[in-house]
């Protein structure tokens, strides 16, 4: 029986993936999150344009949050995007660190 050597996945568009920085950085801000009772549940996707987290407040809504790498956008606007709940995009850019700072406790301070 002979098999053929060459690649499977080489013929279509390969998928967008979090590496392991990226991954540890979104569940760090998750559990911070979770800690002050804003979010409780979250996926991730990954597709062929795109690598998504999304967040929710509760497990059968929709996200309130989506954060997504999509590699196509990295020269022209930054490869990730932060989206709120209506598609409204809250921050672009090219440092996934820089991003997330959208959600700094100060920008959620409940005010009296």
């Amino acid at each position: 029986m002979a098999f053929d050597s060459a690649p499977i996945a080489a013929s279509g568009p390969s998928l967008v993936y979090f590496d392991r920085c990226e991954l540890d950085l979104l569940l760090s801000l998750y559990g911070r999150m979770v800690g002050a009772g804003l979010w409780r549940d979250y996926a991730i996707d990954t597709l062929r344009d795109a690598a998504v987290f999304s967040v929710f407040r509760r497990a059968c809504e929709t996200p309130i949050y989506r954060i997504e790498k999509r590699a196509l956008h990295g020269q022209r606007q930054g490869a990730w995007s932060v989206f709120a709940h209506g598609g409204l995009v809250m921050r672009r850019g090219s440092d996934l660190a820089e991003v997330l700072k959208v959600f700094d406790r100060a920008r959620f301070a409940v005010i009296k």
